[in-house]
């Protein structure tokens, strides 16, 4: 594995397209999205549901008020973030997001391309409270 100082910049440029995402401006936005998802992004969603990167911008293009059943509509509070780089170009994230009532584990993989970090997967398993 690579220095110290590439994993620090990695997992930073991961957290940041991250909570980008969670933001409901960039959720709104189909190019904002689009920008942040690999073309072969999957998810798995706290609900149990299984999207892929059409279906969740299917979704998240409705608007800000009409997010997939695994986002609030307002920003969700972060919490427990962590991250390390499984490889060179390659992130693991995993963080708590509370919003809307709901407490979620969440985990994500990132992954380097020529246009910047994508989001490649991403899972949520709803949490007790804290």
């Amino acid at each position: 594995m690579s220095g110290s100082h590439e994993e620090e910049r990695s997992v930073r440029a991961a957290v940041e397209g991250e909570l980008r995402l969670l933001d409901p401006g960039v959720r709104a936005s189909p190019e904002a999205v689009t920008e942040l998802l690999d073309p072969e992004f999957h998810e798995f969603g706290a609900s149990g549901r299984r999207y892929d990167r059409t279906s969740i911008l299917d979704v998240t293009s409705a608007g800000a008020g009409n997010t997939t059943d695994d986002k609030a509509p307002a920003p969700s509070v972060v919490t427990e973030m962590s991250g390390a780089l499984l490889a060179p170009g390659l992130v693991h994230l995993t963080y708590v997001s509370e919003g809307d009532g709901r407490r979620v584990r969440r985990s994500s993989i990132w992954r380097q391309s020529e246009s910047g970090w994508r989001m490649y997967f991403h899972q949520g398993t709803p949490a007790g409270p804290s």
